[in-house]
């Protein structure tokens, strides 16, 4: 396990106090560029835009907010924010770009007035968690809804008015389930057929499958979660059916987390079932494919309290990603090389992907809220390969290095010869060096080499040459025209 360090970080202000749900990465105002959504316990929603440190804008809701999303919940086309309340109130917000902007870029809104929700619908209270999107395979978007009591709860929005800029309706309930243990997490992954499964996390690395029955009921018809909620609703156990995942859990209360569909490539079969992951707070990861399958199972000595996944090497292939308590963050790939990231602050609320803080364009990035009215961004989040290298495979790929071990008597495809050579150059540059090959080459670099800059025309070499600065703590290895054939900090 090889531990990264990533320098590129915007720290956003925020004063007030969250749920670990209650932030989230979406586009708010469809300008295909992301942003920050985060919802405190005043039931202030603040929005951060690029690397700005103060909210783009803010909007006032009732309650503590619990969970916020960013999506299509109306399947008018068009993004729209959700934030839901402890108290059980249901916000809509349109975030669209007002007309004029102050000079930094900021929103002027008059006598200092915030925006509000375009619409506000009491449902059930005590949420906890909350997802956006299709679940039955019906190319529309549902909103799905845990609360703290163990139920879960499915609605559609249902429009009553054409035409308004606003949108007019309101949400109805298609399907309640009762689950066994409380819900920590939902998500959504294709199953077998590429049709989806709406997943719920349970206690003990386990998960249930909800089933959508509703587009196979007739007889059932959705009702509206306002003014009827009174109205009974079936329980139908059957719809919920549970998988304990394979292997010992010493903990079988133990919260669990999980991430659907997560991609393994730029062109998915879409036949094919997704992988998804799981995550428990004494420190176990899963990476599963199928309700059964397990692909690989790590163990780490940290408290995992989030899951989320992010391509961070710009394959196709989604990492996961786990971050604990004390700020550790765990990247692991689809071949389980783990990559880990420590972040010096104990963490209250984690979120990845995609957000765009520099250049107007998105970025991997990882989100991070602090005890200390802070929120760290860090983005380009990017390594050029998951798994671990060496400094000669890397110069392998270099055709200059291997003309340069042949003028040297050292025989390219000789990997001992080779390597025993580098560790000269690198450490020994005032010896000769012993050859087991051909005539003696000429003498490495010696301590004229030893500089604090480069020159700025650096001469031909008929011989590799390692230059050592001092200041920067690093070490280049130039080829005879002076080029470079490689880098790296002591």
């Amino acid at each position: 396990m090889r531990s990264v360090s990533y320098v590129q970080r915007v720290a956003l202000e925020f004063s007030g106090s969250l749920f670990p749900h209650a932030i989230c990465l979406g586009d708010v105002d469809n300008d295909t560029l992301n942003e920050l959504v985060v919802g405190d316990t005043s039931g202030k929603l603040s929005v951060y835009k690029n690397d700005d440190s103060r909210p783009w804008l803010t909007c006032s809701c009732q309650g503590m907010l619990t969970c916020v999303g960013v999506g299509d919940v109306c399947n008018k086309g068009k993004n729209l924010v959700v934030a839901v309340s402890a108290e059980g109130w249901f916000h809509l917000c349109d975030l669209t770009p007002a007309k004029s902007l102050d000079g930094s870029g900021h929103h002027e809104t008059l006598g200092g007035e915030e925006q509000r929700p375009v619409f506000k619908q009491h449902i059930p209270a005590n949420t906890k968690v909350m997802l956006i999107s299709d679940i039955d395979g019906d190319g529309r978007c549902e909103l799905v809804v845990g609360y703290t009591d163990r139920v879960v709860r499915a609605f559609r929005w249902e429009d009553l008015g054409e035409g308004a800029e606003h949108p007019m309706g309101q949400l109805v309930s298609l399907k309640k389930w009762m689950l066994e243990g409380q819900v920590d997490s939902l998500s959504v992954t294709p199953g077998p057929l590429g049709v989806p499964e709406l997943m719920v996390s349970q206690p003990g690395c386990a998960y249930a499958i909800l089933l959508c029955t509703w587009n196979k009921d007739p007889g059932a018809t959705p009702t509206s979660e306002g003014p009827m909620e009174g109205t009974r609703e079936p329980l139908a156990a059957r719809d919920v059916v549970l998988h304990q995942t394979s292997g010992r859990i010493h903990n079988k209360n133990v919260s669990t987390h999980l991430i659907g569909n997560i991609k393994r490539g730029h062109s998915p079969d879409s036949s094919a079932s997704g992988l998804f992951a799981l995550c428990t707070l004494d420190g176990t990861l899963k990476l599963m494919e199928e309700a059964d399958r397990l692909l690989w199972s790590v163990q780490v000595d940290h408290q995992l309290f989030a899951l989320e996944k992010l391509d961070v090497t710009g394959n196709g292939h989604e990492e996961v990603v786990a971050c604990a308590w004390d700020g550790q963050t765990y990247i692991i790939d689809h071949n389980r090389t783990v990559v880990r990231f420590q972040v010096d602050e104990n963490i209250r609320a984690f979120c990845a992907g995609l957000y765009a803080c520099k250049d107007s364009r998105n970025s991997p990035c990882l989100v991070y809220v602090t005890f200390n009215q802070k929120i760290y961004v860090y983005w380009e989040v990017q390594l050029e390969r998951m798994e671990s290298t060496n400094l000669l495979k890397v110069l392998e790929a270099q055709p200059e290095f291997r003309e340069l071990l042949g003028e040297l008597g050292v025989d390219p495809d000789e990997l001992p010869a080779a390597r025993a050579l580098l560790h000269q150059t690198l450490y020994h540059p005032n010896q000769p060096p012993q050859c087991s090959r051909g005539p003696p080459g000429p003498h490495l670099a010696g301590p004229a080499s030893w500089q604090n800059k480069e020159p700025s025309e650096p001469p031909r070499r008929p011989h590799p040459t390692a230059v050592w600065h001092l200041e920067d703590r690093e070490c280049t290895l130039l080829g005879k025209d002076g080029g470079t054939l490689g880098c790296w900090g002591l």
